[in-house]
């Protein structure tokens, strides 16, 4: 009996440390939101919250529902490794156990342990309010196992905590409760060591939550959601100070085109490149509350100042040529003749497919890794009722043609292979041109 539990413990961390493939959403076997991002070693570490359906009996119906928290890592940002859950809520002491209120946490190391920062609502109302308050779990590595503390944070109510340390070695939390608040932490990371500030420089109107602070080049980067209008864009103030006051410079990114009613993020420097994490309602169209996490650059001024993230299906990242390149999280589209849709829209996480239905258009995406030997044949998964023919072009859409694909007429999902033309080295922009305009729907496309 010991054998197989030991056999049956081992099978289920191999299910739960999976490897994720990655675009836009970049986690792509869940919903997940409220993304914050940490290097340690060599590694970008996530820990988002975890979006579930509510239903009957299992949080409210409707709207937000949360019990656990996974954590990623990538050292590409291209190939995610999902831990599996490190914090679930009927394993906290304090949490009351049907809350499914695990919202937006954080995660932090200090001198070799790792503090995971999350709110959520305590079962004792006495002690500790009603409402929201923060707690914290302590592992001695990024993906755990984390040990809940047995009570919250003292004197701390609220949502969405940040950590901040700065370069003297001072430890803040921020959280957010209508205000953004920020107060110091003592050393051992668990208690405050100072007053509560109200960081009221920061606007008035509308609602603001979601604190995330950052350190550049001696300027304090207080960064944070904000409802300017009907849904929340992200927008950032600027201080000499980790606690201010602060001065508000303007917006990260503007509000979701999709119409995703929130936005959460943070914003971290990885391999001498600034990423901005973010999420949107990718896999869940018609749902915001069940959501999905993105990465897109982000790059600074002369002056400090941030430019606008302008958000992307593509990403960041470089693929291999050799894995299924997903078309569908494209760089750039054709104004006319191609589309995106589900390949299932009842089990959206299957993901998208690409149409072409016009005789010239074409789709770029960018950054693809064709290694430094020749490549000989390619793979495309397709369908077209009537048959069809793509190219493959190499940088621009008359660039030199990679491959011809003549995908055969059927109403079912095919491999077609084909013999690569002009063989290709280091990273490329691939672009898929139809040639004879007929409708062909591609799920992916791959090298070998």
């Amino acid at each position: 009996m010991r054998i197989l539990s030991i056999a049956l413990m081992l099978v289920t961390m191999l299910i739960s440390i999976a490897e994720v493939q990655a675009q836009n959403p970049f986690i792509t076997n869940q919903f997940t939101a409220d993304p914050s991002a940490r290097v340690f070693g060599d590694r970008v570490f996530v820990f988002p919250s975890h979006d579930i359906l509510a239903q009957e009996g299992k949080g409210r119906v409707g709207w937000f529902c949360m019990e656990d928290y996974h954590t990623f890592s990538s050292t590409n940002l291209t190939d995610w490794t999902d831990h599996g859950v490190i914090v679930t809520q009927n394993k906290v002491p304090w949490v009351r156990p049907d809350s499914y209120s695990m919202w937006a946490p954080d995660c932090i190391e200090r001198n070799g342990k790792y503090y995971f920062y999350f709110p959520t609502a305590a079962k004792d109302t006495v002690a500790y309010g009603r409402g929201f308050t923060i707690g914290v779990a302590v592992a001695d590595k990024p993906e755990g196992p984390y040990i809940p503390e047995a009570t919250p944070i003292k004197g701390v109510r609220g949502i969405d905590p940040n950590v901040f340390i700065d370069k003297d070695g001072q430890a803040y939390l921020y959280w957010s409760a209508g205000n953004i608040y920020g107060a110091k932490l003592k050393a051992n990371m668990l208690e405050l060591d100072s007053e509560v500030f109200t960081l009221g420089e920061l606007p008035t109107k509308g609602l603001k939550e979601g604190p995330f602070v950052f350190e550049r080049n001696g300027i304090y980067y207080m960064t944070y959601p904000h409802v300017e209008n009907k849904i929340e864009r992200l927008e950032y103030a600027i201080g000499t100070n980790p606690l201010g006051p602060f001065k508000i410079v303007g917006a990260i990114m503007d509000e979701s085109p999709s119409g995703c009613w929130t936005n959460h993020h943070s914003i971290v420097q990885f391999k001498n490149q600034w990423y901005l994490f973010y999420h949107d309602k990718d896999y869940s169209p018609k749902f915001d509350k069940a959501r999905s996490i993105r990465i897109d650059s982000l790059s600074f001024n002369a002056d400090g100042t941030i430019k606008k993230v302008i958000p992307t299906l593509r990403g960041v990242g470089v693929t291999a040529a050799n894995k299924q390149i997903q078309i569908d999280r494209y760089t750039q589209l054709s104004e006319q003749g191609i589309s995106i849709a589900f390949l299932d829209t009842l089990n959206t996480f299957k993901g998208w497919k690409t149409i072409f239905n016009g005789a010239g258009a074409w789709l770029q995406y960018n950054s693809v890794d064709f290694g430094n030997k020749p490549l000989k044949n390619v793979t495309i998964n397709a369908m077209s009722t009537d048959g069809a023919v793509l190219q493959l072009r190499a940088n621009s859409i008359t660039g030199p043609i990679i491959a011809e694909l003549r995908i055969a007429k059927s109403n079912e999902w095919k491999l077609t292979k084909s013999t690569v033309q002009k063989t290709q080295t280091g990273v490329q922009n691939l672009f898929v041109v139809s040639k004879d305009g007929k409708q062909v729907e591609v799920d992916w496309i791959s090298f070998e």
